[in-house]
């Protein structure tokens, strides 16, 4: 995937060398103008070269003569997932994302990606594997290799297939080798910020020690979660359940190999044969409107369970999405033995 200022020119620039740009980005070629902060101005393609050309533009006259001022453009501040849709439906392939003061500081590109979630993600990553030592003595979890990249790494890149861009991570044990690992993200076109627990959490604390998220909803996950979850049906989901909150669940069947009484103070009701139940097991993946963290006590340890239980006291509406994919906790090592033969085979990242 290429990083967005691969797409930016600075105006002024003359058309042979926006030329030069077009030709390198291939199948990508689109470029926009901005000004030296990064202001957008206009938009320039092969077509618009050649119509300057028939126009009797000269090639080493500025590209601000043959711009279009007035491309689509995505404000990062305010928009939603319908427009995002609809601008895929309707083959809009590649689109700049803009920040308030109208600068380009990124680049929607369908050609890499699936869609451009307004979600922030938080990604607990704090914990010390002890189940998988002594893999994780030296190194934190989720920084263990699966295949040729760490859990996170997986995890991460699957989150960016979907446009998400802004990440937390919450880090306690070695987490130092995590923030060397991954930086702030600025290269790969993402951006993260690191949550520091000086002391452990659960899996929900650490969302009450941000109070700079960027979006109306919150992403929570477990780091160490192999899966090809489909983060926009899950997000389109949860919007049209009006939820609170949701859990992705894993369906887990048992089979029982014997008929079934049915009973009342001793009296046989009903029977079935060999039943098959179906129950559902917690995913470790959650989506949240903002305003639930609120419900986190801050500093506290907290567990999603609590949470849950919380919002159901109060009356929220907590909805659970089942997915049917691939889904792995890589949380023992015949886990870990098991991802490494999955990874071969299967598109989890």
């Amino acid at each position: 995937m290429r990083h967005y200022k691969e797409h930016l020119i600075q105006t002024g620039t003359p058309i042979k060398e926006a030329l030069k740009v077009l030709d390198k980005l291939a199948k990508d070629a689109i470029t926009f103008i901005v000004d030296e902060d990064d202001k957008l101005l206009g938009s320039l393609t092969d077509g618009d070269v050649r119509r300057g050309l028939i126009n009797d533009v000269q090639t080493d006259q500025p590209v601000d003569d043959i711009i279009q001022p007035d491309p689509k453009f995505i404000r990062k501040s305010d928009y939603d997932i319908e427009k995002i849709i609809k601008y895929r439906e309707n083959n809009f392939q590649i689109l700049p994302i803009l920040d308030e003061n109208d600068r380009v500081i990124n680049v929607l590109n369908f050609n890499y990606l699936k869609s451009y979630l307004p979600v922030d993600v938080v990604i607990m990553a704090g914990g010390k594997g002890t189940r998988l030592r002594p893999l994780t003595e030296d190194t934190p979890k989720p920084l263990l290799e699966v295949g040729d990249k760490p859990i996170l790494e997986h995890n991460i890149q699957r989150l960016c297939e979907f446009g998400i861009d802004d990440f937390w991570i919450s880090v306690n044990y070695l987490g130092e080798q995590i923030e060397e690992y991954f930086g702030n993200g600025n290269s790969q076109n993402f951006q993260i910020e690191y949550v520091w627990e000086d002391n452990p959490l659960g899996t929900a604390g650490a969302l009450s020690n941000i109070d700079n998220f960027r979006h109306d909803y919150v992403l929570l996950t477990n780091s160490d979660i192999l899966t090809n979850l489909n983060y926009e049906d899950f997000f389109l989901e949860f919007l049209s359940q009006n939820a609170d909150f949701g859990v992705v669940t894993i369906p887990y069947k048992v089979d029982v190999p014997y008929a079934v009484l049915e009973t009342s103070n001793g009296h046989v009701m009903n029977f079935k044969e060999k039943p098959t139940y179906t129950y559902y097991s917690n995913g470790g993946i959650y989506l949240m409107k903002r305003e639930i963290v609120d419900y986190i006590p801050k500093g506290e340890f907290y567990d999603t369970t609590d949470l849950m239980e919380k919002l159901i006291e109060d009356g929220k509406k907590v909805f659970s999405y089942p997915h049917t994919g691939y889904w792995l906790d890589v949380g023992k090592h015949e886990d870990f033995k098991k991802a490494q033969k999955d990874i071969k085979r299967m598109n989890v990242s």
